[in-house]
């Protein structure tokens, strides 16, 4: 334990030194809905992953003028990933957002480094903690804010059945309305059982609860619930998800799926 809190604690200060590097929003767009967790590529190997999503129920009240709400949208986005150490992998988002008319938008793209440190051991239980970085570049359509910095500590233990992972998640706008150097704070957690040895059910578990330094009412916070399947028997791999919003500033209901693209 005395070792993970070191580990845990050398991790924060890189992160916060990071942040006041960048001097670091939250990109409004759903590209991604996943808890990330203990996957890493392995060095040289080449991934890409297929995340969809859609709001069957949900906002269409816009926040800013110009803005493209998520009700009735389709987000698909197709990310792109490379091992570059055993604990290091490079990733590139290319998100595209139909609009409720049919029309297609590319939302612009986002590059991170995940950086994974502490692991399980191929096919043992363990614990597992790292830092995930993202450079946005983000269509006003979707967020007042062109570029945005996100910083994306994982933390969590597998075990042979259950799955535990939380991230923490800091957004920083670099530019527009939100640009005030303090970050949006983002939660999220997951909790997941083998129910069969290719099939794990859990809660996946989304907030969004405002800056730091100024947390909203709890009536002004997003806080979503999603019932979630995870499949993995190669090469087919993919999550699954129904998430319900909790809260009135949450979209009422969200369908997801991440699918991995086999090579082999």
């Amino acid at each position: 334990m005395t070792l993970l809190r070191c580990l845990s604690r050398a991790l924060i200060a890189a992160g916060v030194g990071f942040a006041a590097a960048v001097m670091p929003v939250h990109a409004a767009m759903m590209d991604e809905i996943q808890v990330y967790t203990d996957d890493i590529n392995q060095p040289g190997e080449f991934g890409l992953e297929l995340h969809v999503n859609t709001t069957p129920k949900g906002r269409s009240t816009p926040d800013f003028p110009g803005e493209i709400t998520p009700r009735h949208g389709l987000r698909t986005t197709a990310e792109f990933s490379y091992g570059l150490t055993r604990t290091v992998e490079a990733g590139l988002y290319l998100p595209y957002a139909r609009d409720a008319e049919g029309t297609m938008h590319f939302a612009g793209p986002k590059l991170r480094l995940k950086w994974l440190p502490v692991q399980p051991e191929d096919g043992n239980a363990g614990w597992f903690m790292g830092i995930n970085t993202e450079y946005a570049w983000v269509r006003p359509a979707f967020e007042q804010s062109r570029n945005a910095v996100e910083l994306r500590p994982i933390v969590g233990y597998r075990g042979r059945e259950w799955l535990l992972a939380a991230n923490p998640i800091l957004n920083w706008s670099l530019a527009g309305p939100d640009h005030d150097g303090r970050p949006d704070f983002v939660p999220s957690v997951k909790i997941a059982r083998k129910v069969t040895s290719s099939i794990a059910l859990g809660a996946e578990y989304y907030a969004e609860l405002g800056k730091v330094n100024h947390i909203l009412p709890h009536a002004e916070q997003a806080h979503t619930l999603y019932f979630a399947l995870d499949y993995e028997r190669k090469p087919w791999v993919f999550n699954v998800g129904i998430g319900r919003g909790l809260t009135g500033a949450a979209d009422r209901w969200t369908l997801k799926t991440i699918i991995e693209i086999p090579f082999d």
